[in-house]
């Protein structure tokens, strides 16, 4: 792994001004004790059939039960805290963006760790859990740019008595409103808040240097951003406790981000004092 990381720090020394991108999957927020989603630890979230009960078709059926089974796991993310990996993150785009170079941070998490952590560089591929949105396209708080902040919408009614008749309800329109996250049955370009412009250009123009961390490749961003830096021939390193792709091209560093990223944050002297702790 010494190797692995010698490596990865001279990439991120040499890698300017030129754009480094970072690629962010649920095992950066494990060690702030936020479950997995297709992970090995026992409360991985997604082990139930998630191409079910993560989509608009189950939401359309049955929209209780489709708040119910998210809030349930948003209160996960309630009251979380950004470990050393998100430190580490937001401390590596400092470093890039104050000698002048480009860095994107594109995060398939919902919870708000990284924000937190003070990343500004950042795409949030899959939505967030801080905000939901109309179900109705044709409404402006469910259009391609609409949403509403979740401290706005008071869930009261709906956790005393989680039915249909108390889903929380659009203020504009009436309408259902909806989880502001992309469902496995919609597309990355369904809202403007993906930013997937901006992710096609980081993987297919901008990125000189790829790090991905704590994802388990499951997902189209993924294999875009996988595929554009292979035959760009960009650096790839893949941060993971067990790594769960081999491809050439790909360099493993089987640890965690809050350890890995840590480390060559140390490399490159930004110490971060009670950060790393």
């Amino acid at each position: 792994m010494q190797d692995a990381l010698d490596a990865l720090t001279d990439d991120v020394r040499s890698t300017h001004p030129e754009q480094i991108l970072i690629v962010t999957g649920a095992g950066v927020s494990h060690a702030s004790g936020i479950p997995t989603f297709r992970g090995n630890d026992p409360d991985a979230i997604w082990k139930r059939d998630v191409t079910e009960l993560g989509t608009r078709a189950f939401f359309s059926e049955n929209p209780a039960g489709s708040w119910q089974w998210y809030l349930s796991r948003f209160d996960k993310v309630s009251g979380a805290k950004p470990n050393p990996g998100h430190h580490a993150i937001a401390a590596l785009e400092r470093f890039q963006t104050e000698r002048g170079g480009d860095f994107l941070l594109v995060t398939q998490n919902v919870d708000t760790l990284h924000e937190q952590a003070g990343s500004k560089r950042m795409v949030k591929v899959h939505g967030t859990s801080d905000r939901y949105r109309c179900s109705r396209s044709g409404c402006e708080l469910g259009a391609l740019e609409g949403s509403i902040a979740a401290s706005e919408v008071d869930l009261t009614a709906f956790r005393a008595n989680p039915v249909e008749a108390n889903v929380p309800r659009c203020p504009s329109c009436g309408a259902f409103l909806r989880m502001h996250v992309l469902w496995f049955d919609e597309v990355y370009a369904g809202h403007d808040d993906y930013q997937w412009s901006r992710v096609l250009d980081a993987a297919k123009v901008q990125a000189r240097l790829v790090i991905f961390a704590g994802t388990s490749f499951s997902v189209g961003v993924t294999e875009l951003v996988t595929q554009s830096a292979r035959a760009r021939r960009v650096p790839v390193f893949n941060i993971d406790p067990t790594p769960r792709i081999s491809k050439p091209g790909i360099m493993p560093i089987a640890a965690g981000a809050e350890v890995a990223l840590v480390e060559v944050c140390k490399r490159l002297g930004l110490a971060e004092g009670a950060a790393w702790a």
